[in-house]
Formats: C-alpha cells, structure tokens, sequence
C-alpha cells in the first residue's frame, strides 16, 4: 500500500496534469473560432471550382488535358496523407492513416504499385512502419504557424511535377473534413484525374460558348484546381485537428478530476487508518500500564 506522501505527490502530479489539460483545452478552443471560419470559407470557391471544370469538362470533343482524362494508366497509385503535425489530438491522426492504409493495402492486393506522399510528421510517423518502402517524401509544415495558399501551391506543383515526369498514373488526397467539434470525417477525394460531378453533361454545357477554347482554359484551371483542393484540405485538418484536440482535451481534464477524487478518498481513508492504528496503540500501552 503506497505511504501518504506518495499518494500527496499522485494527487499534485494528476492535478498538476489537468492544469496542462485545461490550458490546452482553452487554447484550442480558441484556435477552433479561426480555424473553422477559414476552413468554412474555403468550401464554396472549391466547389465552384469543381462546378467550373464540369461544365468546362463538358463542352469537350475529346479526350482533354491529361490531369483531367488521366494517362491511360491505372498501375501507380500515389496517396497524399495530410495529417498534423502534432499529437494529444484523440483519433484525429490515427483515422486519416487508416483510410489511406485500408487504400494502400486494397490496391496492393490488386496488384497496383502504391507511393505514399506525406504532408505532416504524424501521418509519417504512423506509416512508416508498415509503408517505409513506400513513402516518397515527407513534407512537413512545423514552422508554418498559419496555413496560406503559398503552402497548398508548392505541394500542388510538386504533385504536377510528379505526375508530368511518369512517377504515377492516379493521386488520391486524404484528410479528415470537419463537421463539428466532436465529428470529424475522413475523406479521400481523386484529384488526378479529376473528378467532374455526375450532374454535368455535355449538353448543359454546350449553351456556352469558351473563349479561348475549352483545352486551353482547362490547362490553367486543372493545375490550379490540385492547390485549391490541397488548401481546402489542410484548412479542413487544420479545424479538424483542434476540434478534436478540444474534446480530447476536454475528456482528459474530466478523467483527472476522477482520478483525483479517487486517490483523495484513498488518501483520506489511509490517513485515517493511520491515526486510527496510533489512537490504539497508545489505548493499548496506556491499558498495559
């Protein structure tokens, strides 16, 4: 049975513990307010840009650019994993890896050749022990304190550079889409080829006439479009992650006030035992006399 000044130094460390917890929880609540405004704000100019390319898309006669009908191929996949770059955010991390492992595994059970594109350390660090083969770059935005355009671009040109030299056939980008602060979705969207929504077809688009031709305008939207939805993507994690470092915060400043109550019983019990035992002892030996 451990001594009363262990279980004193158990109950300051744990409370101690839910100083850190508290504190944690206030800044990311605080960080939630801006977050979530920027990520909310990105989503109508990603979804016009994709209702844009599907009406563009749909007054072609052929094929088109090649970020947009592919290559033909379908052997090299690439999964570009944005995860955080810090921890003591819940399940936030750890569901982003496993959708893109669920993918990696399916497509290499097929047969298909998988390269892993990591954008944050702790994506990396949970793939790495199975896909360490597999990854290719990682990319890390430790020293960016606000996501920016700028950030999204260069990992979009890369990903171009990529897929322009033959290094993969088809990119799929993973992230966690915020709904609130206790649900976040894990999400992977198909940025080459890209996707068109179903609901364009060539003859809706054809009550439009481009200027310059449709190819031409698709060879600056395409390109543009990768950065667009890589930054809608990391404004998603970016809300998503302290959302979920908010509640997972929270949970674990309430658990330490359990855990204090607890070993405060305990001690108050032991210390009572104690004193009891003394009172005895000395009862006893003044009956003895």
């Amino acid at each position: 049975m451990p001594s009363l000044k262990d279980l004193r130094n158990r109950i300051s460390s744990v409370k101690a513990t839910q100083k850190i917890t508290k504190a944690m929880q206030m800044v990311a609540a605080a960080k939630l307010r801006r977050a979530q405004t920027a990520a909310e704000a990105a989503r109508p100019y990603a979804e016009r840009m994709e209702a844009v390319l599907a009406n563009v898309a749909g007054g072609l006669t052929s094929g088109g650019p090649a970020l947009l009908s592919g290559n033909g191929r379908d052997d090299v996949h690439l999964l570009v994993v944005c995860t955080a770059e810090r921890g003591l955010c819940g399940a936030f991390n750890s569901s982003i890896a496993r959708l893109a492992r669920d993918r990696a595994n399916t497509l290499m059970a097929q047969g298909k050749t998988v390269k892993i594109l990591c954008v944050g350390k702790k994506g990396y660090d949970l793939l790495r022990r199975q896909f360490e083969k597999q990854i290719v770059e990682l990319i890390e935005l430790r020293s960016v304190r606000q996501i920016g355009f700028d950030n999204a671009d260069a990992i979009g040109k890369k990903i171009i550079a990529m897929f322009e030299a033959g290094e993969f056939d088809v990119a799929t980008l993973f992230f966690s889409r915020f709904r609130s602060v206790i649900a976040q979705i894990p999400t992977a969207l198909q940025i080459i080829p890209a996707q068109v929504p179903a609901a364009a077809s060539g003859a809706s688009a054809a009550s439009y006439d481009y200027e310059p031709e449709e190819s031409e305008i698709l060879a600056t939207l395409l390109p543009r479009n990768i950065s667009v939805q890589v930054f809608r993507a990391l404004l998603e994690n970016a809300a998503s992650e302290q959302g979920a470092r908010m509640s997972s915060m929270d949970n674990a400043t309430r658990n330490a006030g359990e855990m204090i109550k607890k070993q405060t019983i305990i001690y108050n019990r032991s210390r009572q035992a104690m004193i009891t035992k003394e009172l005895i002892e000395i009862i006893s030996g003044a009956e003895a006399l």
